[in-house]
């Protein structure tokens, strides 16, 4: 006589199954704090965690044909019992979550999911990791009850726009019994699901645009500064400091924008400006200047600013300061723009006029701690001491702590006599 096969109990299942929640919310707890410490991302991920309810538990079990026996004290592990989810901004972070874990834990599988969809499929996409459980992340509760054999833990890694797809397909498609002959009804959802991918891909070109673009900004910024230092070197008389490495000729910038738009036109100026080449960079600001029609007044502000600090990297004073206050004109609370035109009167020995723009530009924002620097710097120069230290302390109450201050700040000691 053929035996038959011995049918799932679900009563001592689900009583198996409760007999291990707890171990599963603590060591679900205890890595979702682990990857909240160890993954480091540009921007800040969500995180979601959760324990498969039981229901969905003994379907899947169902589904599978799961050998779950009743009379065994053993349980049937799946994969994605204890799960947690990083929702991530970008598709460039995938990888680094990805590469981290590897690096981070002892990683089972990796399964990128949707990834050989053609453009007319609407399945989600994402990235499954199954990592063993952390010895750090181990339970400390039923400790005399050994952990079930396999087990796992499941990490998905999903941008925004993947998590808020899958979460929509799982109520319209995977818990109602989606009809796949409903032809128009999958055009419309492969649409939208190309519309979302689209969107993610079109995210990450902007996020790499800004990197280029800061970048390119700081480069700027620091050659900007570093003129003015060598003239807060002379009042100082200390050394000159160590130039910031300049970008090389050879390394063209690439933008992912349309040419000749106004993006990939302050990047290509930026570019130039920091290569050296000013009058490159002059003439393209003043071809953005000059668009018909013209730029809003913020881009307008955000231009002249820029066109003056490549005058001003040529010793064109007059010009700088003509274009720092257009840029002033454009944007009233560009006060970064005015002080600037303070660093140029400053270099220009006018110290009267450079600190009239120290003040308008700390009565904008009172928090630039370089701001008090400078100030204090021309006050020094002026022989008014007094100011000077009040200045000077401001800048360090606000963190700017570097060798300039320091060596300001013990000028304006001697000249009190204080001592140290």
């Amino acid at each position: 006589m053929e035996n038959k096969k011995e049918l799932p109990n679900k009563k001592i299942i689900q009583e198996r199954y409760a007999g291990y929640k707890d171990v599963f919310t603590e060591i679900l707890e205890k890595v979702e704090l682990d990857l909240r410490k160890n993954i480091k991302l540009s921007s800040n991920p969500t995180y979601k965690a959760r324990i498969k309810s039981f229901g969905s538990y003994y379907k899947k079990i169902l589904r599978q044909k799961a050998q779950e026996s009743s009379t065994s004290d053993s349980l049937v592990t799946l994969t994605d019992m204890i799960g947690i989810r990083i929702v991530c901004p970008f598709v460039e972070d995938l990888s680094i979550v990805e590469k981290q874990m590897c690096e981070l834990y002892d990683v089972k599988e990796v399964e990128k999911k949707g990834a050989n969809q053609s453009f007319r499929e609407f399945g989600y996409e994402s990235v499954h990791i199954l990592i063993s459980v952390p010895e750090n992340c181990k339970p400390t509760v039923h400790v005399e009850k050994p952990l079930p054999e396999g087990l796992v833990v499941e990490i998905q890694v999903r941008t925004i726009l993947q998590d808020a797809w899958a979460e929509v397909e799982h109520e319209l498609i995977y818990k109602s019994e989606f009809n796949p002959f409903d032809k128009p009804l999958r055009r419309k959802l492969a649409s939208i699901n190309a519309s979302l991918t689209l969107a993610d891909i079109i995210f990450q070109e902007i996020r790499d645009y800004q990197k280029k673009l800061q970048n390119e900004l700081g480069t700027r910024r620091n050659t900007f500064y570093e003129k003015a230092d060598d003239y807060s070197d002379e009042i100082l008389q200390v050394s000159s400091h160590v130039p910031q490495p300049v970008v090389k000729d050879s390394e063209k910038v690439d933008s992912p924008f349309t040419k000749g738009s106004i993006d990939d036109l302050v990047l290509t100026a930026l570019h130039e400006h920091n290569v050296g080449n000013f009058d490159g960079a002059i003439e393209i600001y003043t071809r953005i200047l000059n668009l018909k029609p013209e730029p809003a007044p913020v881009v307008l502000s955000v231009i002249f600013k820029h066109r003056g600090m490549a005058y001003f990297a040529q010793n064109m004073y007059d010009n700088a300061i003509s274009d720092f206050k257009k840029s002033v004109e454009s944007d009233p609370k560009n006060f970064r723009s005015i002080y600037y035109e303070g660093i140029v009167n400053s270099v220009q020995g006018k110290d009267i006029e450079a600190i009239e723009c120290f003040d308008r530009s700390l009565a904008i924002d009172s928090f630039q701690s370089h701001v008090y620097y400078r100030r204090s710097l021309a006050y020094y120069n002026l022989g008014e001491y007094a100011k000077a230290v009040s200045d000077i302390n401001n800048a360090i109450n606000l963190g700017l702590e570097d060798d300039d201050v320091k060596e300001l700040k013990a000028k304006l000691i001697k000249k009190f006599d204080m001592g140290m």
